[in-house]
C-alpha cells in the first residue's frame, strides 16, 4: 500500500494519541473528516493501523518485576520453532517475545509480581513442553526509555 503525507500524519498522531476523536485527527492533518475517516479506514484494513492500546502503568497496580530472558532451545527445527511460540503465547506473563537471529533464539520479556513468582513461572516453562536448552535471565532494575512511536517517516519508502 503506498502511503503518502497524510497517511504518514495520520499515523503520527495516532501512534501517541489513539484516542483522539476522528473530528480532531481531521482538524490536526488538516482534512476534512469524512476523508479523513475513509483514510482511517483504509489504514486499518491494510493491517498498517494493528489496534488501539492503553498505557498501563504497572507500579501503580502494585509489585512487579520485569525480566528479559534469552531462550535457546534444544531442538531448532521448524516445529519446535512452532510449539516454543505457540507456548509463549499461552502465558500472560511473557508480553512480548521476540525470534533472534545469531546465538540465541529468543527473547522474552515477562512480567511479574516479583522474583519469586519469576523464578517458579520460569521453573514451570522448563519442565513443560517449552523445551529449552539453556536460558538466562536480566532483571530490569530501572525503565529508561520504554515503547515508542518508531521513526514512521523515515520507514515509508518514496517520501521526499
Amino acid at each position: 500500500m503506498k502511503l503518502d503525507r497524510r497517511d504518514i500524519a495520520i499515523l503520527k498522531v495516532l501512534s501517541t494519541e489513539g484516542r483522539i476523536t476522528k473530528a480532531e485527527l481531521a482538524s490536526r492533518i488538516n482534512l476534512s473528516p469524512t476523508p479523513c475517516w475513509e483514510r482511517l479506514k483504509r489504514l486499518e484494513k491494510a493491517g498498517i493501523i494493528e489496534g488501539y492500546h492503553a498505557a498501563i502503568s504497572l507500579r501503580k497496580l502494585g509489585p512487579n518485576v520485569t525480566v528479559f530472558v534469552t531462550v535457546e532451545l534444544a531442538d531448532h527445527g521448524a516445529k519446535a520453532q512452532r510449539d516454543f511460540e505457540e507456548t509463549t503465547r499461552r502465558h500472560d506473563e511473557i508480553t512480548a517475545c521476540w525470534a533472534l537471529g545469531g546465538g540465541f533464539d529468543y527473547l522474552l520479556q515477562i512480567v511479574t509480581r516479583d522474583i519469586d513468582a519469576y523464578q517458579h513461572f520460569i521453573d514451570d516453562l522448563l519442565n513443560g513442553d517449552a523445551r529449552i536448552a539453556r536460558y538466562f535471565t536480566y532483571v530490569v532494575t530501572k525503565p529508561v526509555k520504554g515503547p515508542s512511536v518508531p521513526p514512521i517517516e523515515a520507514l515509508v519508502e518514496g517520501l521526499g
